[in-house]
């Protein structure tokens, strides 16, 4: 997965807005642009490239931004932009409409048409945002459906909508540990959200694929396993209850993946105890303490999981990684059989 990062403040600032609207035309889209704080513009634009999708979490000053005609016949990406306001307001005007964006709403665009947008930063002085583009090959909503949406402002504070901001929030965070081939599930994974959250706001579930519905389904369920993995109750009756599914369907989603859910479930557990264990703010916590917090309440249990999947003790994985001696964030997990 590759990752670049670009800060105007490496510049004199007499060159900083210059080489940021260069920048982010050449990564996101070609604009028109200007702005009240070009004299002084601290900006920091971090690209995320999962190869089908690219993310980019961006910060700057208020600045206006226009897409036009002509903009359009010299270079046309032919892409979707999602936009996600993280602070600050956004405002489109995009296809006849007009729409205004608060923090965790989402706005839709379409790099074919021309747009009118402004950033008005709140009292800290910064807009901070993420957009997502995705190719208009690779939306399976038709264009003429997803018009419908374009310089809508969608709100993300819950349903799965805040599961796709959740989603694009985690990206950002942990695209550094991310493979190659992880930014390849990856990036299906957030297409999967991305068609499912523009169905719940088209009411047009019912049109998608049956593969996107079946992919949506398991990041709501892969979700709500990660919120209940403290719970030792957690199991397979509970989480398809939760979803209104049967388990024999619940368990034919993780099936797809080449996992049972309790295989899934018990690595996302691990991984939870390995962070904790890693993490030098938690050194006086006891070890069978970290591993209670995570759901497993047997430790001589707990113990054998760690080691069969990490190589090493709890007690030698943390003694080690707080002295360098392994790298916390190269460390994989093996796969174990056992099943609920």
């Amino acid at each position: 997965m590759r990752e670049t990062v670009f800060r105007s403040d490496d510049l004199p600032a007499a060159d900083r807005f210059a080489w940021w609207h260069e920048m982010a035309s050449r990564a996101l889209v070609p604009t028109l642009a200007r702005s009240d704080h070009e004299a002084e513009f601290h900006a920091t634009l971090r690209l995320l490239d999962f190869g089908a999708v690219r993310l980019s979490w961006l910060s700057y000053p208020s600045l206006w931004t226009r897409r036009t005609e002509k903009l359009i016949r010299r270079s046309d990406p032919d892409m979707y932009c999602l936009s996600l306001t993280l602070r600050g307001t956004m405002r489109l005007d995009h296809h006849g409409r007009q729409a205004v964006a608060h923090p965790q709403d989402l706005l839709l665009y379409d790099t074919s048409h021309p747009f009118h947008g402004q950033a008005l930063a709140d009292g800290s002085g910064s807009v901070e945002g993420m957009i997502l583009q995705i190719p208009r090959n690779l939306m399976p909503v038709p264009a003429a459906t997803l018009a419908r949406l374009t310089a809508t402002r969608l709100p993300s504070r819950d349903g799965v909508g805040a599961l796709l901001r959740r989603h694009l929030g985690d990206l950002v965070r942990h695209a550094p540990q991310c493979t190659t081939a992880d930014a390849t599930r990856l990036s299906a994974l957030t297409l999967d959200l991305l068609a499912a959250t523009c169905a719940h706001y088209l009411e047009a579930e019912a049109a998608l694929p049956a593969e996107t519905n079946r992919g949506a389904l398991r990041a709501r369920v892969h979700a709500f396993i990660q919120r209940q993995l403290a719970d030792p109750s957690l199991s397979p009756d509970t989480i398809a209850a939760a979803h209104q599914i049967s388990t024999r369907h619940l368990y034919q989603l993780f099936n797809d993946q080449g996992l049972t859910v309790a295989a899934w479930i018990r690595r996302q557990r691990l991984e939870r105890c390995r962070r904790d264990l890693a993490d030098p703010n938690l050194c006086p916590r006891p070890i069978h303490a970290i591993a209670a917090r995570w759901g497993f309440s047997n430790n001589a249990h707990f113990s054998r999981l760690f080691r069969a999947s990490y190589g090493l003790s709890p007690a030698d994985y943390r003694n080690q990684v707080q002295h360098g001696a392994v790298q916390e964030s190269a460390t994989t997990v093996r796969e174990l059989s056992t099943t609920f």
